[in-house]
């Protein structure tokens, strides 16, 4: 299922669910739960249970209504589980876009999950969250990548994002056999692993290019200005939380780290 959310500041960003098998795989915004209730609604009898790719507020936006009007068993990676708990743990921007997201219980994911009829491998895959997992089912080749693709070229993350650990998280995955993948902001691909190739290589570029400048002695201010060009609309409708200087910071912070081992 596809959905469309419109920020404040008039931009769209597509925001898709998935039913597979008999499991949810993420739960949309509140800011979109009209939509999301009318397909619950009408796909009641094949919903079974819920897998969250992570806990941010636009894929766990009605899982709330589940656990109540359902109740359906919700599953996260246990380092969501406390956010999951608590009503709207986010600023107010996100709040004013993807609506504000009520408090609910979920249950600890394990490293295996069985749906109706196939067994799926939970992959832990932080650095765009803490609790980020993705879905693979072996047999098919078929991979839920929750918010780890997106786009092949990264030009803003969130302040508590590390770019580093994506790339490892992107690495791990590659090592899979995988064809199709499906994004939850860019949704389906066919060619998913040369997809995901194609994202780590740019990652690759970029991390050399800033360790290069850092060890020149160029501040990460100047290194951002000098990569990142463009200044997106998000950095100012987020209060900063979303830059492309967080994406310099966080690869000069490995590289320091890299330095004194």
């Amino acid at each position: 299922m596809k959905l469309q959310v419109t920020r404040s500041d008039g931009r769209s960003r597509p925001v898709y669910m998935f039913l597979v098998d008999g499991m949810l795989i993420d739960t949309g915004s509140r800011s979109l739960e009209k939509e999301i209730l009318y397909f619950y609604k009408k796909q009641l009898k094949k919903i079974k249970f819920v897998v969250l790719t992570h806990s941010h507020e636009d894929h766990s936006g009605t899982a709330s209504w589940i656990q109540e009007n359902l109740n359906l068993p919700i599953y996260v990676h246990p380092r969501g589980m406390q956010v999951c708990q608590k009503r709207s743990p986010y600023p107010k921007y996100r709040e004013v876009t993807w609506g504000a997201r009520k408090e609910f219980n979920p249950l600890p994911l394990e490293n295996k999950l069985k749906s109706l009829n196939a067994e799926w491998e939970v992959i832990y895959t932080p650095g765009h969250a803490d609790d980020h997992v993705a879905l693979y089912h072996e047999q098919t080749g078929r991979l839920f990548t929750g918010d780890l693709f997106v786009s092949p070229k990264t030009k803003v993350i969130m302040q508590t994002e590390s770019t580093p650990v994506t790339m490892d998280s992107i690495r791990k995955l590659l090592k899979y056999d995988f064809k199709s993948m499906y994004c939850s902001h860019a949704g389906y691909f066919k060619d998913g692993k040369s997809k995901l190739k194609q994202k780590l290589e740019y990652l690759e570029q970029l991390y050399s290019e800033v360790e290069r400048m850092h060890k020149e002695g160029h501040s990460n201010v100047e290194i951002n200005k000098k990569l990142f060009q463009k200044v997106y609309p998000i950095v100012d409708f987020s209060n900063g939380e979303w830059d492309s200087l967080h994406i310099v910071s966080s690869i000069i912070s490995e590289v320091d780290k890299k330095s004194f081992r």
